[in-house]
């Protein structure tokens, strides 16, 4: 992916969400922006074990966070510094135990239009060929006037 066609860099996402909501970054840079371009994003999570959960396995909440973070950060990078651009619906379909390695998210976004934003996001272990997990969301962007 290459971040020509693209509102923002990598570099101005990662600064905006430390910004904006630095929550995702108060236990280090577990949340990494690997790649922007158009329509797409690609975002690394750096497990630890306070992401697991009985049983050695990546939590549910782990999973559904990495994708509604590389949703964000896919129309983040089409539209801009739009910190009211909100998630309208998530939904997400485990289908199997990830290893307890990284997390790489690719979010394609499958229609922008002036209101909704709508796209997918396959999440896979790190090193990994078959997906984990996959989601399906829409965001509301806010009218101009409200950017």
């Amino acid at each position: 992916m290459t971040e020509s066609a693209t509102a923002l860099t990598v570099s101005e996402i990662e600064d905006y969400l430390r910004e904006v909501f630095p929550q995702v970054y108060e236990n280090g840079d577990t949340w990494i922006v690997e790649a922007v371009g158009p329509m797409t994003a690609r975002l690394r999570l750096v497990v630890s074990d306070r992401h697991l959960r009985p049983g050695g396995t990546i939590s549910g909440p782990t999973m559904f966070t990495l994708s509604d973070l590389a949703l964000y950060v896919a129309v983040l990078g089409q539209i801009g510094k739009k910190g009211l651009a909100v998630t309208t619906s998530l939904t997400i379909n485990f289908l199997r135990k990830p290893s307890q390695r990284d997390l790489v998210a690719k979010c394609r976004l499958l229609k922008l239009g002036a209101r909704l934003a709508v796209g997918e996001v396959a999440i896979y272990s790190d090193g990994e060929n078959d997906p984990v997990a996959h989601a399906t969301g829409t965001y509301s962007i806010p009218p101009r006037e409200m950017r």
